[in-house]
């Protein structure tokens, strides 16, 4: 069969599949209550970083950095995440539902720096605004009386992160087209089709950029009811490489991957779907008694893998992998927890103060040997992390040193109040703690211009102050982490927490 042909029917019949488990029923509600949640925000002030925004745009707000902007350090970071959260008294009850804002967090070179933010108008958004609900299935929660889909991007959020590519700006969900968006004031130009027979396949929100400058990704069919991975590969151009089917030999869920100089890493998590109707997430249950399957990808033969097996582990997000005397390595989150991990923050996302929990997740590392096709974990005795980042300048051939959100300390709100800087290999660990009332977001790392040299550069986050209701930015020296910011910002209002972000160097 013709290749376009074949994918072409592959959409046809995921998309008939969406529909028929979900978009096609009305279910009864199974959600948050908005007044419920806006009274426990009262009371308990950390949880502003959930609430629902009530506009479509934020900003632009022009604020005083403290301290000095490093030279060098100049551009924009774009963040990404849900912020729509509440319509008519309804609120989802799943963090990863919300419509998605993105922010962009612009460094002037004058002493400011400017923030503004904007929904993503996506047709879901869009249509949901104008009938005054939520009309479309949501990944986490029950919607009642929701509307019939032509195709994914119809319920596609475009709530979880956020590329440049080639001068482009692009909003990312899990399991829809990437949404482009115009740099500088992020109006929504619309969904990107790569090529006519890909339009609205799921487009991951975890694109890797090569040293080329290629960007590999991957769309889980699984996503729609289906088996097996699209895989991805777009130029430095921007224009599409190829577009690969690797067939799965089992249904597996997975969030992201990663990537060495020369492979692609996937791990499918088994599952099984409960009987009956509902969102993905509620009919989702992982089933630890059954093996990780995991495929090394060749980059050269992306429809190609070679096929491991390790113990269940329930992960959303890697750090980085190398390979290295015929092995490779790769560091991944693991969340104990699998009810926690199919609901992350569930608690919040309620008002529930009393019960909400952060993950207690730790940082595991996968072996691969190539040559016997075993695979094995290995326990790095981190724990209280997720988000990890690196600089992708690292070496190939060992471990890179991990930047990531943290615990330390008192904390009025459970969740992460510090970033840490990771040197695994010799069990170090360096940290600066923001404050008790201080949620800390994912910190990306900006390599200074003109540096060769691995971890020469900063680190830039994004913060929510409780106390006083406000978000804001930090700036971080990366081989000097526990000093502190050397420049911060804090704008005069608060936005709901998102989940990730890429930083664009000005021209």
């Amino acid at each position: 069969m013709d290749r376009r042909c074949f994918l072409r029917s592959l959409l046809s019949a995921t998309t008939t599949a969406m529909i028929g488990a979900t978009a096609l029923r009305s279910l009864p509600a199974h959600a948050g209550d908005a007044a419920r949640f806006a009274s426990a925000r009262a009371e308990h002030p950390w949880l502003t970083g959930w609430r629902s925004v009530t506009t479509e745009t934020l900003g632009p707000a022009t604020v005083p950095l403290q301290g000095r902007l490093p030279a060098g350090l100049a551009g924009t970071l774009y963040r990404n995440g849900p912020a729509w959260t509440e319509r008519n008294g309804f609120r989802y009850d799943h963090w990863f539902d919300g419509d998605g804002m993105v922010h962009g967090w612009h460094f002037n070179g004058d002493g400011t720096l400017t923030h503004r933010a904007r929904m993503v108008a996506t047709p879901k958004f869009t249509r949901e605004q104008k009938a005054g609900r939520f009309l479309y299935p949501a990944a986490g929660t029950a919607v009642p009386d929701v509307q019939p889909v032509r195709n994914n991007d119809d319920a596609n959020a475009a709530n979880t992160s956020v590329i440049t590519l080639n001068g482009r700006l692009f909003a990312l969900c899990e399991a829809g087209s990437a949404f482009e968006l115009t740099p500088d004031e992020l109006t929504t130009l619309g969904p990107t089709t790569w090529r006519p027979d890909l339009a609205s396949l799921p487009f991951s929100a975890h694109p890797l950029v090569d040293h080329d400058g290629t960007v590999w990704n991957f769309g889980s069919l699984a996503m729609l009811g289906g088996t097996g991975l699209l895989v991805w590969k777009i130029g430095a151009d921007g224009q599409l490489r190829s577009a690969s089917v690797l067939e799965t030999p089992t249904l597996g869920y997975l969030h992201a991957f990663a990537m060495t100089a020369t492979h692609l890493v996937f791990m499918l998590m088994p599952f099984d779907y409960r009987e009956g109707g509902g969102p993905f997430f509620e009919r989702l249950r992982f089933t630890p008694d059954r093996p990780c399957r995991i495929a090394v990808v060749p980059k050269a033969a992306p429809d190609t893998a070679q096929w491991f097996e390790a113990d269940f582990t329930a992960a959303y997000h890697f750090g980085d992998a190398y390979q290295r005397n015929g092995r490779i390595v790769v560091r991944t989150v693991r969340h104990d927890d699998i009810n926690e991990a199919r609901s992350p923050m569930q608690a919040a996302m309620a008002g529930d103060a009393a019960h909400a929990a952060n993950s207690n997740a730790s940082l595991r590392e996968l072996h691969l040997d190539l040559r016997s096709g075993e695979a094995h974990w290995e326990d790095t005795g981190i724990t209280g992390i997720e988000f990890p980042l690196f600089d992708t300048r690292s070496a190939g051939n060992q471990g890179a040193r991990l930047y990531a959100p943290a615990m330390q300390g008192d904390t009025t709100a459970p969740y992460f109040n510090a970033v840490a800087a990771y040197d695994v290999a010799r069990g170090r660990r360096v940290v600066h703690r923001y404050g008790r009332d201080i949620l800390a977001e994912e910190h990306v790392f900006v390599p200074r211009p003109g540096s060769r040299n691995a971890d020469d550069g900063w680190l830039v986050g994004t913060l929510l102050d409780a106390a006083n209701q406000r978000s804001g930015i930090a700036v971080l020296d990366a081989r000097h982490v526990d000093a502190g910011p050397v420049a911060q910002a804090w704008l005069p209002y608060a936005v709901p927490l998102g989940f990730h972000g890429t930083f664009a160097a000005r021209a």
